[in-house]
């Protein structure tokens, strides 16, 4: 995915990310956003003084900061929308009565533009497959043909507008290049500044281990192999319920997006959301927002009930374990004295 242009997170401008991810390329610096939002400015203030320049309401327009930009470098939708006219782009909100009358798949779109709490970024299509272009990520973030209708669904549960970037977008190397081959992303990107995070906490636990045996030799305490081996099998065991535990919360999200997205198809006059139990004969997708393995098939929330046939597999307990790893330390030991 090296031919995708990703512009990571600067201070508060967000906006002007999210229009070059969009558009792939530098395309907008802050200071051409400004004139945009200069120009909005005068425009407004134009229409406000038809009403009369001695007016209260005027008089207090004028005192008023700008509703199109401020000093963090925060810029309105209606900079990023003249922004997109220059190229013959439109927006349309997502979850309009005007855009549900047309009832289209999420997946024949191009690209959407999202917003929450002056945040933006961008959703597009490359190539064939789709991308999330969030400037806040380490890297752009793999999205399935199926998962996309999902994440939209999610987004919209958390707040966020979403708008659908109309018209033809400028031609891209990475467009051209993921027209041609499909991309898997083994380890989706983390948000910036969490795997520092991350890796730091990790680097004082092994550092507090680190002490703890030294203290054991500087006492006069042996470690044996065993305990050795006993210690790295406690590692192993507390990174495998790690994982479980994730793919649990991550199971219960998908869940709870599935019955979000049911509720809001009974109370909408909206098209149902697209199947996703099925794919295209010979594609792979990749899942993503938790689960970083490619796959040939995206997993989807489960239903509350486990189907019949189903297999369990019983967890044991970190003392069931020790118990039988010492009842195999003690068969070999008997096997050795015969």
């Amino acid at each position: 995915m090296d031919s995708i242009f990703h512009e990571k997170q600067e201070g508060s401008l967000c906006a002007q990310h999210c229009l070059n991810n969009l558009l792939q390329g530098e395309y907008f610096s802050p200071v051409e956003l400004s004139s945009i939002a200069h120009q909005l400015d005068e425009e407004e203030r134009a229409r406000m003084a038809e009403g009369g320049t001695l007016s209260e309401e005027y008089r207090t327009f004028l005192q008023q900061p700008s509703g199109n930009m401020d000093d963090s470098g925060y810029f309105s939708i209606q900079v990023i929308s003249d922004a997109l006219r220059v190229w013959g782009l439109e927006l349309t909100l997502f979850n309009s009565p005007e855009y549900r009358r047309l009832r289209m798949d999420p997946v024949n779109e191009s690209a959407f533009i999202c917003n929450y709490k002056e945040h933006w970024f961008t959703i597009r299509k490359l190539g064939n497959q789709w991308f999330n272009l969030n400037s806040l990520l380490t890297g752009p973030e793999l999205i399935s043909d199926t998962y996309l209708a999902l994440f939209l669904a999610q987004l919209q549960q958390e707040g966020y507008s979403i708008f659908v970037v109309k018209g033809e977008l400028p031609d891209c190397e990475a467009d051209e290049v993921l027209r041609m081959v499909r991309v898997q992303q083994r380890q989706r990107p983390t948000l910036i500044g969490e795997e520092a995070a991350q890796s730091g906490s990790q680097r004082i636990q092994r550092d507090d281990l680190d002490q703890a045996l030294a203290a054991s030799r500087d006492s006069g305490g042996i470690v044996s192999p065993v305990d050795e081996d006993e210690q790295n099998f406690q590692r192993a065991l507390a990174l495998s319920r790690q994982q479980i535990d994730m793919e649990d919360e991550e199971a219960d999200l998908r869940r709870a997006i599935q019955l979000s997205m049911q509720g809001m198809v009974a109370v909408s006059d909206s098209d149902p959301l697209p199947q996703t139990s099925t794919e295209s004969a010979g594609s792979s997708h990749t899942e993503v927002l938790g689960v970083g393995t490619a796959s040939d098939s995206d997993p989807l929330p489960q239903n509350s009930t486990e189907s019949a046939g189903c297999s369990h597999t019983k967890v044991l307990s970190s003392e069931e374990l020790r118990m039988k790893r010492q009842a195999y330390f003690e068969n070999e030991q008997l096997s050795d004295r015969r």
